[in-house]
């Protein structure tokens, strides 16, 4: 039986549109998310993976930015077709979204309880009294030691895996079907990395959400996705099971991060690492982003840019050269 599919993006393109040019941050990306589950966007800086993000969102800054194109079907709603009044009911509601940095995402002015308090009166019709005590409530929900105490606190005075446990619970007051985190555990130590993923499934597995995880780090995609869609220049170039991309990969790409993991490094061995820069996303042009700085290119890669094609159930991969031969010999 097919899963249930919460969110449906088709060929969406965000483009920015400067002095200097028209910046195609995102050229016509497309994914679908079940009901449960949980996608990886992985990709180096500048890849399109928060842009996608906030375009779902409706959150990008106009002018410059302009979502030109696509759908993103929630449910049976098309996001873009709403309006600002009707999105903002969607926001924080439906769809959350945990954002990189929780120093800048709170407001030092006020205080932890009244900041998640706030979210639930705006969407959830609460009173003052009400919200404060789900607030707290949530607040014990993401393992924030003494709850109703550290409500009355300031985001300076927490630490910051525990400023993230905010975020999280902010994120989840209104119970959301799906929940957007863009690396949700930058800049945190390896063990609070992990008490944060392990929360994050725990909520997932008890509100039955939706998750797309951003992230640079393939280790945190490994033990947390079911899904993973890698994007380069703006593009998916590869899109399938967690399983598959690990032990299949079928991009460049995709090699390249995979390689340069510091956990497959032998002692003595080199860091491998992809050559090279991340093109100008004004001048790609009808070319494979990945072109020039791929050792395996051809004309056909310089002058024609390839489509996302399905090489089996469920794995999708935009190369010109996607054989298994290649595969081998790549990896």
């Amino acid at each position: 039986m097919d899963q249930q599919v919460v969110l449906d993006v088709s060929d969406l393109h965000t483009y920015f549109y400067t002095s200097a040019g028209t910046v195609k941050a995102v050229d016509g990306v497309s994914f679908r998310l079940d009901k449960g589950k949980t996608l990886g966007i992985v990709g180096e800086s500048g890849s399109g993976k928060s842009i996608t993000a906030m375009s779902i969102l409706r959150l990008i800054p106009s002018p410059p930015g302009k979502i030109v194109s696509g759908s993103v079907l929630f449910g049976d709603i098309d996001l873009l077709k709403l309006s600002s009044d009707e999105m903002r009911n969607i926001r924080g509601n439906k769809i959350s979204m945990i954002f990189q940095d929780p120093m800048t995402a709170l407001n030092p002015c006020y205080t932890i309880g009244n900041q998640i308090a706030e979210v639930i009166q705006l969407h959830q019709k609460a009173s003052p009294k009400e919200a404060m005590a789900q607030a707290i409530q949530i607040m014990g929900k993401v393992q924030i030691p003494e709850p109703a105490k550290r409500a009355e606190a300031y985001p300076h005075q927490f630490s910051g895996g525990m400023r993230q446990r905010v975020m999280i619970a902010m994120a989840l007051a209104c119970r959301p079907d799906l929940l957007i985190a863009d690396e949700p555990t930058t800049a945190l130590d390896v063990t609070v990395q992990a008490q944060v993923l392990r929360l994050m499934r725990q909520l997932q597995d008890e509100f039955h959400m939706s998750i797309i995880l951003i992230t640079h780090d393939l280790g945190v995609v490994a033990e947390t996705c079911d899904n993973v869609m890698v994007m380069y220049a703006g593009n998916c170039v590869e899109s399938a099971d967690v399983h598959k991309i690990f032990d299949d990969p079928r991009h460049p790409y995709t090699w390249g991060l995979l390689a340069s993991r510091p956990a497959l490094c032998q002692e003595g061995q080199r860091l491998e690492s992809i050559e090279g820069s991340p093109p100008n996303l004004m001048d790609v042009g009808d070319m494979c982003g990945f072109a020039p700085r791929c050792k395996y290119a051809k004309d056909i890669c310089r002058s024609h840019k390839p489509a996302l094609q399905e090489l089996e159930s469920g794995h999708l991969v935009a190369c010109h050269f996607q054989t298994k031969e290649l595969s081998l010999n790549g990896r």
